[in-house]
């Protein structure tokens, strides 16, 4: 017959989950910390600020959100919106280029 397992020893507390952070660097102003998130859940509101800049973003929220994906949102509206600029920018004329002028120096 085989020798019995040792039972393992269990953890000897819950762990600590380390809290995601709550504040940002903006991107327009490029200030560290200044991009605050303030979830309001039950009117299902999520608004994000710069408290340099006064940049502000509004989003649905639901029972799983946290400040970290309102401020991804923020990322992706705010590129979707440059892409947008840029192809309503007319494309920049060519210019032709010209033969270069020889002068004949037979005179």
């Amino acid at each position: 017959m085989g020798k019995r397992k040792k039972s393992s020893r269990k953890p000897t507390g819950p762990r600590k989950r380390e809290p995601l952070e709550s504040t940002f660097t903006c991107l327009f102003c490029h200030h560290d910390k200044s991009v605050t998130v303030r979830l309001d859940r039950k009117e299902g509101i999520a608004e994000l600020f710069c408290k340099v800049c006064n940049q502000r973003y509004q989003s649905k929220v639901n029972h799983l959100t946290e400040p970290i994906d309102i401020y991804s949102e923020w990322i992706d509206a705010a590129d979707a919106a440059e892409k947008e600029a840029d192809d309503a920018r007319p494309a920049p004329i060519a210019k032709k280029k010209r033969a270069p002028v020889v002068s004949s120096d037979n005179e």
